[in-house]
């Protein structure tokens, strides 16, 4: 039995088996930037229902919906911060709103995040977690792929970091652009990381796919990944290569004690005994004798 309280407090990280479970954007900055404080990038916004889009609800609708449900306005948070006492710039998706889908949001956030970063010369760290391309949008979702992968090439020729945590799941048009373009990829345990799914290939090939196939440790194993971070772990492994690829020294672990009150000495001048007044010895005292 898990209790909400410990499971918020674990980062939504099961305490007996340690499955990983979603986490919104802000929770997730939270945990990440120091002292929890962060400012949020302003995302430019999109034209709405571009091509009047309507499956079994109009496309306004669905939104309106994922928004009263989420409580977000999009799909994606941009915000800067400092994690160590490094500055950077992070994205976060946020998979419960329509399945994290890359739509033209995305591409703006993604876009608005490189510049930002550019613009203040810090690293980006991007956590995905993602469906793929946002349907309801089109090929104007597909477009997202190259905009996206221009904006990470304005990072590379700043030769700023670009650092990508791949959390479950993160599938489609998102692995398959910004999200496998990173310096450094890290991934949460078990994540599914993909282009299509297994069931899909399955369907296609028509044989059993290998236990673990696609997943964070698979990935990590045939040399797509460079680590599989735990939940926990993963601000401090941030800040270590982070400060690492910008060639800083170590980050400070804790606070350092406040400086000390200073001593003021205070100097007495000697006070004259010229025109001193007697003190009540002094009168008290027999006078010497004079021959």
């Amino acid at each position: 039995m898990l209790f909400h309280r410990e499971l918020r407090e674990n980062l939504n990280v099961c305490t007996s088996c340690g499955h990983h479970m979603g986490i919104t954007p802000r929770d997730r900055f939270a945990a990440l930037f120091d002292g929890g404080m962060y400012a949020e990038i302003e995302v430019p916004a999109p034209l709405a229902d571009p091509l009047q889009f309507r499956d079994q609800k109009r496309y306004p609708d669905r939104m309106k919906a994922a928004q009263k449900a989420t409580g977000e306005q999009e799909a994606m948070l941009v915000a800067t911060g400092e994690i160590g006492r490094t500055p950077i710039v992070a994205a976060a998706q946020d998979f419960s709103f329509m399945g994290g889908s890359m739509g033209m949001f995305v591409g703006n956030a993604i876009i608005a995040a490189s510049q930002e970063a550019v613009r203040l010369n810090r690293p980006l760290i991007l956590f995905s977690a993602a469906g793929g391309a946002r349907m309801q949008e089109g090929i104007l979702s597909l477009m997202q792929m190259p905009r996206t992968t221009v904006a990470v090439q304005m990072l590379k020729e700043a030769g700023l970091p670009y650092i990508v945590v791949l959390t479950h799941p993160t599938t489609g048009g998102v692995t398959a652009s910004y999200a496998m373009l990173g310096d450094i990829h890290i991934a949460e345990p078990g994540a599914l990381i993909c282009f299509a799914g297994p069931r899909v290939i399955e369907q296609t090939i028509r044989e059993k796919l290998p236990e673990g196939f696609q997943r964070a440790e698979y990935l990590l194993d045939h040399g797509m990944l460079d680590r599989v971070t735990a939940r926990g772990a993963l601000r401090e492994e941030l800040i270590t290569i982070t400060r690492m690829l910008l060639d800083m020294p170590p980050a400070v672990k804790g606070d350092l004690p406040p400086p000390e009150p200073e001593k003021q000495t205070i100097m007495v001048e000697p006070q004259s005994t010229e025109n001193a007044a007697p003190s009540p010895e002094d009168e008290t005292r027999p006078a010497p004798d004079r021959e």
